[in-house]
């Protein structure tokens, strides 16, 4: 199992074109991992209802990335790493030849507590800390950002 994991995430070659993400590290200390590859890797994404709800787009195209969920381990949780992980993620996926990348955020409810884990695919603030816009809400709470790259 081991050895399947690596192989999926191409663990230890960082110029790999597509792996399973990124990890940010502290002081040599792994902190967090944050999903990243070509959106048609994703083939529960392609599924989903809600994604694509008034788009008229290919969810197959491997032109376009997704960012899909974050791990991040406790005691690291509320200081930035999150967010870290957002911005290196659109540059991941610019460096190995994105068009564009997205990800699928939730808004916390007016006045709302997040809900332990309902948060693991981010905030529309760290995205945009990552110059990713809305350009879609499928649902109340649940949004569509994404950057194009030139």
């Amino acid at each position: 199992r081991a050895a399947r994991f690596r192989e999926q995430t191409a663990c230890g070659h960082p110029g790999a074109r597509a792996t399973s993400g990124v990890v940010a590290y502290l002081e040599g200390e792994p902190v967090g991992w944050c999903a990243v590859q070509p959106r048609a890797d994703y083939v529960r994404l392609a599924r989903m209802r809600v994604p694509w709800a008034g788009r008229d787009e290919d969810p197959a195209d491997d032109g376009v990335w997704s960012i899909v969920c974050f791990a991040i381990r406790r005691g690291y949780r509320r200081r930035g790493v999150a967010t870290a992980l957002a911005r290196a993620a659109v540059e991941h996926a610019r460096e190995r030849g994105a068009r564009a990348v997205e990800a699928y955020p939730k808004e916390l409810a007016p006045g709302r507590q997040e809900i332990w884990g309902e948060l693991y695919v981010g905030t529309p603030g760290m995205f945009e800390s990552a110059g990713m816009q809305v350009v879609s809400r499928p649902t109340l709470r649940r949004l569509v950002m994404r950057r194009e790259f030139a």
